[in-house]
Formats: C-alpha cells, sequence, structure tokens
C-alpha cells in the first residue's frame, strides 16, 4: 500500500509560480512510477507529467513541456511538480499517482492516488 498527500497548490496571477509536493508514505515507494494528472469538474483526468523510479526518465503531457518540472526524491519519499509561466488554463485540481506498471500517461491503469490540490490561475 502506498498513501499519497498532495500539498503546494493555491492561487496564483498568470505568469506566476508555484510548486506542488507529493508525500508518500507506505512501503517500496521508490519502485513506482509517478504522475501528476490534472482534472476539471466534468472532464477525464488528464497527464501533465511522469518520472520513473530511477528519476532518469521524465514525461509531459503536450501543454505543460517547457513550462512544468518533475523532480522526485526517493530518500524523502516526495515527488514534486514545478510550475512555471502558469496560465488560467492550468487551473485544475491536481493529483498525485503512483503506478507500478509501463502506462504512465494512462490514469486508469494507476494505482494509487492523493486527494488532489487546486491550483488556481487568475488575475
Amino acid at each position: 500500500q502506498v498513501q499519497l498527500v498532495e500539498s503546494g497548490g493555491g492561487l496564483v496571477q498568470p505568469g506566476g509560480s508555484l510548486r506542488l509536493s507529493c508525500a508518500a508514505s507506505g512501503r517500496k515507494f521508490s519502485i513506482y512510477i509517478m504522475g501528476w494528472f490534472r482534472q476539471a469538474p466534468g472532464k477525464e483526468r488528464e497527464f501533465v507529467g511522469a518520472i520513473s523510479w530511477t528519476g532518469d526518465t521524465v514525461f509531459y503531457g503536450d501543454s505543460v513541456k517547457g513550462r512544468f518540472t518533475i523532480s522526485r526524491d526517493n530518500a524523502k519519499n516526495m515527488v514534486y511538480l514545478q510550475m512555471n509561466s502558469l496560465k488560467p488554463e492550468d487551473t485544475d485540481v491536481y493529483y498525485c499517482g503512483a503506478e507500478s506498471g509501463p502506462a504512465y500517461n494512462d490514469f486508469r491503469k494507476y494505482d494509487y492516488w492523493g486527494q488532489g490540490t487546486q491550483v488556481s490561475v487568475s488575475s
């Protein structure tokens, strides 16, 4: 079992930055691919990015490439999402997930989820 808790969301102006954190507890955190997704009401969960268990390989969704950066610290059981140059369309609830297989961008394949943290981008 892996428990995930996101933090760091909030209200920011367009062009601003936020860093989301995901704290994991439970054993064998380091073997999971960790992903970030976002979801608006009534819409399907959208892939933001994912990082391999070693941290050597990172994937990003097209809408966030060049603006968002994922990192992880297995010693601290933490995953981070640095979000820069935020846009109003980045407004969503952001979720951290853990996945033990190769389907890093398919939310249906993820084994564990956090409760989500709200990110709002508005002037």
